[in-house]
């Protein structure tokens, strides 16, 4: 074999080589997006539950201010109407929180983060559902 073959072949060996290890690092690089897309989606799925709750506890306390507000304003079956819808929705929003959060869809790549523990999330909103509860048998049977 000639010297020019083999500086050829040496070159052929070392761009197949640097090729290889470019391949990996594609690899590698791709599968830690993927990682970090899955991290991403449970955080995103934990925003969405804070919203659910956020809405939820708003709607309570308008549902309790409407009734105070709406008394003296309206006929008390319909201030306690509109404050009974109001903490209805308030009711739902905790459970929709809770199912949207237990339920994200489809599953993705194993994270690197761990989820909000389910015993918490439903201790906590099977809580707010029932000061929800409260609040709307409170509308009804204390007179003001």
């Amino acid at each position: 074999m000639t010297d020019s073959r083999r500086a050829g072949n040496a070159k052929l060996v070392a761009s197949a080589s640097k090729l290889k290890d470019s391949a990996v690092q594609q690899t590698d690089s791709a599968d830690r997006r993927t990682e970090l897309a899955a991290d991403r989606t449970i955080f995103a799925a934990e925003r969405t539950y804070a919203a659910w709750v956020r809405t939820g506890l708003s709607a309570l306390a308008a549902g309790v201010g409407a009734k105070a507000l709406l008394k003296d304003v309206v006929d008390p079956w319909l201030a306690s109407a509109t404050g009974s819808v109001l903490i209805l929705f308030s009711a739902f929003c905790f459970l929709a929180g809770v199912w949207r959060e237990l339920d994200p869809g489809a599953p993705p790549p194993r994270p690197d983060i761990r989820r909000l523990p389910p015993s918490l999330l439903v201790s906590v909103n099977g809580f707010l559902v029932l000061v929800s509860l409260a609040a709307l048998i409170g509308i009804w049977l204390v007179r003001a």
